[in-house]
Formats: structure tokens, sequence, C-alpha cells
């Protein structure tokens, strides 16, 4: 029967969630869980010659440091291992293997680099490790391409000890793994393992790795995993359901319960502030056979509608699908929602609509509903002009309503049919037939990225630029969980992303303190003491 060995890769993968700061603490705790359940093997984190660490993360300095945050606790019989990126690492400033060192390494690399694999692996061989290759998003090596790396590992790398099928993507369907898994089977040397390391975006990494298990050879397996799937993007194969599944039906004695201690200690934690697993984005990128990080860099913006997300990932160069490319992404997505237009006219309208009045600009804080009161006395003492951002406030009169956001002008229309309120919409957005001052989506973003195209922001810099003469903030509560008012629609966002959006914008308001009188009418975390 063939032996099927798990390598949990929750500290490496894992680590890509959070820029692999663990932290000390919680790698010892992760660390001696992964020890006590009995998987086979325990990657440890990247090795990453510049971007490597000493200590606190899992994207380590070099091998050396790997070996220190295994405290001298390598259990007998458990395989400790490091992954190195191709061209991240000289292999020659790898120290000679010794029992205290890990014992080996998975060498990531993409296509056009796999024919510099004989060398860099030979080396890492001749230094005492094992080597296990990873060729990166190996459902786009064509046959030939793919027999041309198996034919270079039987004859330049014999010893390794697993030739691995990597759905990078999350894209794989069954037939994809089945087609790889005959090729790899019936030319790979027989004496050479298979693993198979899988993203489940598409939700199909436990079905995948049943059909890798179903799948009829004598070679051993190397199947990858992680601890409550965590890892970048949509996340991995769950390690704690496939030990589950060996025991069941392979005569495994994995333990479960030192995995489920760990979510209950470290990994719940964490994902409250970084979420993976799946999404919509994620879906896409899958489909769009491009790097989920676009998928996320887009859908961070909070500015576009889903299905126009999967447009804009369809418009990614096949060349930049690959690796991230956050320039091109940022140029792709301005060529894609920038649209100027001659908005002279526009503009002369509101700047005498706007110019030297005190605005009541009316974010969707909820403040809005605590303090309404507060709000329509304001209005009814005051010779005021109000906008409100994104949506019209129940009770509230407003006399023009901002929007830059395709997302929000959609639902806008849905739930105000019949408003006969004058928008004022950026020209990214493509209107109906309501009354609309048109203006040019470019000239009014911020300089800070945590905020580009942020409403509130882009409004606020609208009438610094028309003149007002004085700024009335209500609703500016701050961003965070359960702080909007009942009828805005929040952005699914993390603490760590809200508490970033909150400083930016403070930032920002500060700065037109300065330049134009301004007042917090309603409670807000932004207010200047």
């Amino acid at each position: 029967m063939k032996n099927i060995q798990v390598v949990d890769a929750t500290l490496r993968d894992g680590g890509c969630v959070i820029d692999f700061n663990f932290g000390d603490s919680n790698i010892e705790t992760i660390l001696e869980g992964l020890n006590n359940s009995g998987v086979d093997c325990i990657e440890l984190g990247y090795i990453h010659e510049t971007k490597g660490t000493e200590h606190g993360r899992t994207q380590f300095i070099d091998e050396r440091a790997v070996a220190r945050a295994l405290h001298g606790k390598k259990k007998k019989g458990t395989t400790y291992l490091a992954m190195m990126d191709y061209g991240t690492f000289d292999v020659d400033k790898l120290s000679q293997h010794s029992d205290e060192m890990i014992d080996g390494i998975r060498l990531a690399f993409h296509k056009k680099d796999f024919q510099d694999v004989g060398r860099i692996g030979r080396t890492i061989i001749d230094k005492g490790y094992q080597l296990f290759i990873q060729p990166m998003l190996t459902l786009w090596y064509d046959d030939r391409e793919l027999l041309e790396l198996i034919d270079l590992v039987n004859r330049e790398l014999p010893e390794i000890s697993a030739f691995y099928i990597v759905d990078s993507f999350g894209e794989m369907r069954n037939n994809d793994v089945i087609r790889i898994l005959n090729l790899v089977d019936h030319n790979l040397k027989k004496n050479i393992p298979v693993g198979f390391h899988s993203h489940n975006n598409l939700q199909l990494s436990y079905s995948n790795v049943i059909s890798v298990l179903q799948f009829p050879t004598t070679r051993d397996l190397y199947l990858d995993s992680s601890i409550m799937g965590m890892g970048k993007g949509a996340g991995n194969l769950i390690s704690e359901l496939l030990l589950e599944h060996l025991n069941l039906y392979y005569g495994k004695r994995y333990e479960i319960s030192p995995l489920l201690n760990v979510i209950d200690l470290v990994l719940n934690r964490i994902r409250a502030n970084d979420y993976w697993g799946y999404s919509a984005e994620y879906y896409l990128s899958a489909i769009n056979h491009c790097s989920p990080s676009y998928a996320r860099h887009f859908h961070q913006k909070h500015m576009l509608p889903i299905n126009e997300i999967a447009e804009l990932l369809g418009r990614i160069d096949l060349s930049k699908r690959i690796s991230f490319d956050k320039k091109y992404a940022d140029d792709l997505y301005h060529s894609y929602v920038t649209k100027a237009i001659d908005d002279d006219n526009a503009y002369a309208a509101l700047k005498s609509i706007f110019f030297e009045k005190e605005v009541l600009v009316l974010a969707p804080g909820r403040s809005i509903e605590d303090e309404n009161d507060k709000i329509l006395e304001y209005i009814a003492s005051n010779d005021v002009v109000v906008l409100a951002i994104n949506t019209i406030h129940q009770n509230i009169p407003a006399d023009y309503v901002f929007i830059s956001n395709r997302k929000r002008y959609t639902r806008f229309c849905e739930l105000f049919s019949n408003s006969t309120t004058p928008l004022i919409c950026t020209s990214n957005i493509r209107p109906d037939t309501k009354e609309v001052y048109y203006i040019n989506y470019a000239d009014y973003l911020c300089e800070d990225p945590n905020i580009e195209s942020n409403a509130g922001m882009m409004a606020l810099n609208l009438l610094l630029k028309l003149g007002v003469r004085r700024l009335i903030l209500a609703g500016f509560d701050g961003f965070g969980f359960g702080q909007h008012a009942s009828d805005t629609l929040p952005d699914a966002m993390t603490n760590v992303e809200w508490n970033r959006l909150n400083h930016s914008i403070s930032e920002h308001i500060s700065k037109i303190c300065k330049t134009v009188d301004t007042k917090f009418l309603t409670k807000s975390n932004y207010e200047i003491a």
C-alpha cells in the first residue's frame, strides 16, 4: 500500500495571510499542536534572503533562523521543512545539513525558471537536505513542457523526496488533477513520490485530494494542508478534515484535538482581523486564471460591483497573471474606471451653488440616527446647503447627494428610485436619466492610497475646490463594525483595514481643517481636540 504523508503548511502558507507575523509565542503554540497531532511533515516557513527575519515571523532570513524557531523540539519521526522561492536565496550559502537543522527544502519556481532547477536542486541535495520540487501553477504547463521538467528531474535529481502538482490559483477541477497525475505517474521515475498542493478558490481542495488518494498508483503521496485552511486568499485544504478522512479510510492515527486547540488559542483570533477563505473575488480569480492578489486588490477599493471586478480580472494581460504587480493593477484599474469628460458646465453650475456657502455634509455614520434632532435643528436654524454622501437619510432633507462609487450608485437607485434630489456623480459612474452633475473622477481622488477613492473624502475635496466658506460634518463617526446608519451598506472589512482607513481619513480631515473652517456637528473619532 502506498505511504501517505501529510505536510502541514500553516506556518508557511498561513503566514501569507499576516505577512508571516505570527509572533514567537504563536509559532510555538502552532508547532506544539502540529507535533502532538502526529502530522508527518511540518513546513515552518519561507527562507528569503532579503525579506526574511531572525525570529517572530515565519519568513526567515536563512535556514539557521528556521532551525532556531524549533527550539530544539524536533519530534522523532517528523520531517521539518522550509520553502524557498526561486531567486530569493543563494543556495550556495546554505550550511551543511546537521541533525539540529531542518530536514528538507521545498523549491518553488515558475515555468520560465525550471531549466535552472537542476543546478539549484543539486546544490541543496549535496548539502544534505531533502528536496521537494514544487512547480507553481502546474496546470499552466502544457504536456510537452511538463514532460521536459519531469525528464530534467529524472536525469539530474532522481533522489528528490517528492515531485509536486501545485494548484497555485485554486483553479484545478477533478479532470485537471487526474490528467496531470496520469502524465506524472507514467513518466516520473517510479521511486519518486508525488505531492499535491491545492488552494480552495473553487472549494475543490477536499474533493481533489480524494481524487489523488483514489488514483491507481503505487507511489508514495505527500498531501499539503493547513489548520483551518489558513492560507493565501481562499486558503488551502483543511488539515483537520484531511486527517479525519485518513483516520477513517486509510488506517491512520492522527490526533485532531491538538489542531482544534490551535484554532481556539491562535487562529480564531487571527481570522477575526485577517480573513481567509471562500469569497466571490477569489472564485473570480480562479476562473480568470490569475493571482488572487489582483482580485483582493480590486475588491479592497470597494468601488466596483462584483460583475465589473470579474470584467477587470478578464482584462489582465496573460503575462501579468502569474505574479501580482501592484503598479500594473492600479494602472489597469484607473484606465477602467476613469473616463475623462468635459465637466466645465457642471463645475460652473456647482460653483454657483456652493461658493462661499456653509455646507452640511452628511456621511453615513450611526450618529446620523442617534443625533437626528440635533441635525434637523441645525438645518432649521442656519442657512446651509446639505450634501449627503451615497444615500438619503430618513427625516433629514438633502439638497444634493454625492456618489463616486458604482456599487453605491446602483444601491441608491434601488432604494430611492422616486427621488428627485439632484445627484453629483463622478465620471466613473454611468448614470441613467436622473438629474446629474457629472464631474471628472480623477480630479478629486486622494493622494493617500488607503482613501484614494473614499466618497466622503472625494466630496470634501470637491467642496474645497468649489470654494465653500465653512464645512459642517455630521455622521463622520469613524469606520468600524456597527457604526453605520441602518440605511447604508457597509463594506466587509477587517479590523485592521478599518483602523488603517480611519487613520488615513483622520489625517485627511486634519489637513482640510487647516484650509477651511470645519466643525463636527455629531460625535466623531476624527474630531481634533
